[in-house]
């Protein structure tokens, strides 16, 4: 197939990730059906907007401001000039005001901004969790009439039943930590490339989108107990609906600075995990698979470094924990 028409069927699912990351109508829908997500939602809002950015805004616009009036570093701000000689004072004025600022910093904004992270991932999963309940039914192991050969398929390969009892625990376990340290690994490839000279912003971007679509399908996929396998192969076989489904969360906080980009990640990421939560068009694309596949569509291994790594990191633990989590890979 010509590159062209590989290049526009990539860019159709692109499009179509995008257009479902935009359907922020379905958390209004979502939220009127559940009175405790649409409390959830309002606290998120509320620490991270209101609070959080909130502290920001005051600091930029108030407090600094106040600074520089009672602690200037320039003699204009007197009235008599012959205070022009006062220079270890304009200094100490100078380093009393970057103290004080950095001490607002200290008492408030970090610890401020390690009390919303761990409050904030506590909510978005009792966010993910309601608004699941919310739509009734499982939305990835849609339900569709027995006639209609293809969703036995899905529905067999998008679950995976494991062993029970300790077994079942142990393999449960060692998935987790897989998944963390596959993330947290992915997460330092994402960071590694804002350096990369000329692409680096380019290429960070699109990790970026990778990365928070994969995060907000996460929750869903978790509650229909898709096994990690899986979700990697069907996130790495249409990659370009997941960049577009994630471009608008990284467009909205790639020109602010990391203070403030946190602040307004933390109020849309739940927004995104609730329009993830009621997106069907996964299902569509499912069922079109050999037509994407026969378009051009290959499967990109996104998480190739990120899993040889995380592999390699597991073969350091004791061999029989290592080992039940290779199993349960090639599985």
């Amino acid at each position: 197939m010509e590159v062209s028409g590989k290049v526009k069927v990539g860019g159709i699912l692109w499009l179509e990730g995008l257009r479902e990351a935009c359907c922020v109508h379905r958390v209004v829908i979502l939220c009127v059906r559940s009175n405790t997500l649409f409390m959830r939602t309002g606290q998120c809002f509320l620490l991270n907007g209101c609070i959080f950015l909130g502290s920001i805004f005051l600091l930029n616009s108030v407090v600094i401001p106040a600074l520089w009036w009672i602690l200037p570093d320039q003699s204009s701000h007197f009235v008599s000039h012959k205070l022009c000689h006062l220079g270890d004072t304009f200094k100490f004025y100078s380093f009393l005001r970057l103290a004080l600022i950095q001490l607002f910093y200290v008492l408030w904004f970090y610890p401020l901004y390690v009390f919303s992270i761990i409050l904030s991932t506590i909510w978005y999963n009792d966010i993910a969790k309601y608004g699941y309940a919310a739509m009734g039914r499982s939305k990835f192991t849609i339900e569709v009439d027995s006639s209609q050969n293809n969703s036995s398929t899905v529905q067999n390969t998008s679950r995976v039943k494991g062993p029970t009892g300790l077994g079942g625990v142990m393999i449960g376990i060692g998935q987790q930590v897989y998944s963390i340290l596959l993330l947290s690994v992915f997460f330092l490839e994402v960071y590694a490339t804002g350096f990369i000279p000329y692409i680096g912003k380019l290429l960070n971007f699109l990790l970026l989108s990778w990365m928070y679509a994969y995060y907000c399908f996460e929750y869903k996929w978790n509650f229909n107990e898709v096994a990690l396998d899986r979700r990697l192969d069907y996130f790495e076989s249409y990659w370009p609906f997941f960049a577009g489904f994630g471009s608008p969360c990284v467009l909205a906080i790639f020109f602010f600075s990391p203070l403030v980009s946190y602040g307004i990640m933390a109020i849309l990421f739940p927004l995104f995990v609730l329009t993830a939560t009621g997106s069907e068009s996964e299902q569509e694309i499912s069922f079109e698979k050999r037509k994407w596949r026969a378009a051009g569509v290959k499967r990109l291994p996104i998480f190739y470094v990120a899993d040889k790594v995380s592999m390699w990191m597991l073969s350091l633990l004791p061999l029989e924990k290592g080992n039940q989590v290779q199993d349960r890979k090639e599985q």
